[in-house]
């Protein structure tokens, strides 16, 4: 029997109508996103089916396309879907960044860059341009790495900060392996791009490492 015919209590866009998004499952939240079920399976049967061989939500998401498609019943047209609900997620964090000061909201800056940057094979060096008030202007990926590291060159920061017309910057990247601690490069490029930013009164607040759902501040471990 479909989802249809299910008690309408049972259905789960009917519960998100009735009763709100947050008392959806993994998988009612995901059979909402795929919309219907594929060879014999209904949505339902299908998501968990999904969640099942990818291990959770956060792996069935992180996944690329390839590994993605190749789970029975997603397909590219339904990993396309997905990609486009996670990058709403992250869009909906940078608008609550601008609409404050960012270091105000230290909660939801923390947040942000997990939802960018926690789930990338690879090193990313990014940037959150800042105007006079601490107010986001925008995130910037600069430079893209390999699984252990990513070359970051000064000039290039400056340049984006110039470009932005930032009046500070808070700097952030991610370690694939998980751990959020510094290594003795990142202090040493900190050091770099705070001493070439100031060249051109530009302030480098913070520089934030992002692991596996934890991240390191530079400014609260004295190190800037």
């Amino acid at each position: 029997m479909g989802i249809s015919g299910w008690p309408a209590g049972e259905q789960p866009r009917e519960k998100l109508v009735n009763f709100g998004v947050r008392q959806l499952s993994d998988a009612e939240l995901l059979a909402v996103l795929i919309g219907s079920g594929s060879a014999g399976l209904d949505a339902v049967a299908l998501s968990r089916e999904l969640l099942a061989s990818a291990g959770s939500l956060r792996g069935l998401l992180a996944s690329d396309r390839e590994t993605s498609c190749r789970l029975r019943g997603l397909g590219l047209a339904r990993w396309c879907r997905l990609q486009a609900a996670l990058e709403v997620a992250r869009r909906h964090y940078q608008e609550t960044l601008r609409s404050r000061p960012v270091l105000d909201a230290p909660r939801h800056t923390a947040e942000f860059l997990v939802a960018q940057l926690r789930d990338r094979p690879y090193e990313v060096f990014c940037c959150l341009h800042l105007d006079s008030r601490h107010r986001l202007i925008a995130l910037d990926e600069l430079f893209r790495g390999t699984i252990d590291g990513a070359s970051v060159h000064p000039r290039e920061v400056v340049r984006q900060a110039l470009a932005r017309n930032a009046a500070a910057v808070i700097l952030a990247h991610n370690h694939p392996s998980g751990v959020a601690e510094a290594s003795q490069a990142d202090e040493l490029i900190t050091r770099r791009l705070r001493d070439a930013l100031a060249l051109v009164d530009i302030r480098v607040l913070d520089h934030v490492i992002v692991g596996d759902g934890a991240c390191l501040s530079f400014a609260e471990r004295g190190l800037l």
